[in-house]
């Protein structure tokens, strides 16, 4: 069952970055994260929904264009801890970047958010 809640909330992270309008990342955020969330960026240690929702929104905002991110593992929750692998692409096959997120769970909400984020690499062709 945490494993369900667990996808469910990393899924509805996850949909913050393909959300059709700016103006749905926050309440799409509300929703996985709780409000005194903490997250270990690329940039370093934030805490709250708004400095995910900037991440969120800069990601969003890539010079390539509007990209798609995607859950690209199953979740695997051994503890309290889940981890998933996630793949960002830009249009037209643009800058691809990849990494694992390491997420930690507090009422069934995720309430710190670890990225490792990979090389960025062109998509195949």
């Amino acid at each position: 069952m945490q494993e369900e809640t667990a996808r469910s909330a990393i899924d509805t992270f996850i949909s913050a970055f393909n959300a059709s309008d700016d103006s749905y990342v926050t309440g799409l955020l509300s929703q996985a994260l709780t409000s005194d969330v903490v997250f270990w960026g690329p940039l370093g240690r934030s805490e709250g929904i708004a400095a995910v929702e900037r991440f969120v929104l800069d990601i969003r905002r890539h010079p390539a264009g509007t990209g798609t991110m995607v859950r690209c593992s199953a979740v695997d929750m051994p503890d309290e801890w889940a981890r998933y692998q996630w793949v960002f692409t830009t249009p037209d096959g643009g800058p691809r970047l990849t990494g694992t997120d390491v997420v930690h769970l507090r009422r069934n909400l995720i309430d710190q958010v670890i990225v490792f984020a990979g090389e960025i690499k062109p998509s195949a062709s």
